[in-house]
């Protein structure tokens, strides 16, 4: 197996863990604009397209910062090989014209929300997506600096706009899988804002309220929680469901009905695993791109 990555930052690699996992043989390039770029494991650097165009890639992974995703999909369709997206898919809905283009080619893609892979998300999909839900509340908050502690998290994309930062598209995940559970919302009201004391320039709060036919679910996102915290919270008429994202658990009015012990990289293979074998049995897969634009569109 044969692996083009366009950006190599930390989910990345992320991503070249998992498929040393998967397959142990495969080859790994990366198409680097820095002549003098790091050399990760045994990634193998490459710093032309036109180096690209004798190699017989299986996919490409789309992995670079969210501003640059519309240009690099668009030099990557070129090659006309199926495409593994990092999400979000973009930080503009002006990607729309490029969607179409990819479908017109028929070129596979899915977008990378690892979430829908946990074990307590499926559980919870599969236990109470039909049942008599009342209301919804969906909640991630973390401590922006401690996501890349050796970094200045001023100057890491999540703190820039301009770069595709800011929670509400960070954070996706929360949007994205209430509608893999639920589907398009009828009606969404957003609030977004930036004046917390961590004082940067991209959202670092966000709060929806997406209307479906019988429930309201609430999502609130944030960058400046010191002690992490993601679930989410379904309440039925004879339940409070309860699913904690960072310990894999899920509690039924206060009991624990389910626990796995998936790790989150776990999560990156799980997908990877997917993808790959959608490509090699001509599967439909699930989150293609345009899936993924529905979602963007709530968000942005």
């Amino acid at each position: 197996m044969k692996v083009l990555i366009v950006g190599l930052g930390s989910i990345a690699k992320k991503h070249c863990k998992a498929l040393l996992s998967i397959d142990s043989r495969v080859k790994i390039f990366a198409l680097r604009s820095n002549n003098n770029a790091e050399v990760f494991q045994n990634v193998i650097n490459v710093y032309s397209f036109s180096d690209l165009l004798n190699i017989n890639f299986d996919f490409i992974i789309i992995s670079s910062p969210t501003f640059l995703h519309e240009k690099h999909i668009s030099e990557m369709i070129q090659l006309n090989k199926p495409l593994f997206i990092e999400k979000p898919l973009s930080n503009s809905i002006k990607i729309k014209k490029l969607i179409n283009f990819l479908q017109t080619k028929q070129i596979k893609t899915y977008v990378a929300c690892n979430l829908r892979f946990l074990d307590a998300l499926i559980y919870a999909k599969r236990e109470y997506k039909n049942s008599k839900i009342n209301e919804i509340n969906a909640y991630c908050g973390s401590f922006l600096p401690d996501w890349r502690p050796d970094q200045d998290f001023k100057k890491g994309y999540s703190a820039n706009p301009k770069m595709g930062g800011g929670v509400h598209l960070d954070l996706i995940h929360e949007l994205d899988y209430l509608y893999w559970f639920f589907g398009k919302p009828n009606k969404v009201t957003k609030f977004l804002k930036s004046n917390s004391t961590l004082k940067i320039d991209s959202i670092d709060y966000a709060n929806y309220i997406l209307e479906y036919k019988n429930f309201v679910a609430s999502v609130v996102l944030n960058y400046f929680r010191k002690d992490a915290k993601r679930t989410l919270e379904i309440i039925t008429e004879s339940k409070t469901i309860l699913i904690d994202l960072i310990e894999n658990k899920v509690y039924e009015n206060g009991i624990i009905v389910f626990e796995s012990l998936q790790k989150p990289m776990d999560t990156y293979e799980s997908q990877l695993r997917y993808f790959t074998e959608s490509i090699n049995m001509n599967n439909k897969n699930f989150n293609d791109i345009r899936e993924a634009f529905e979602v963007l569109k709530i968000c942005i």
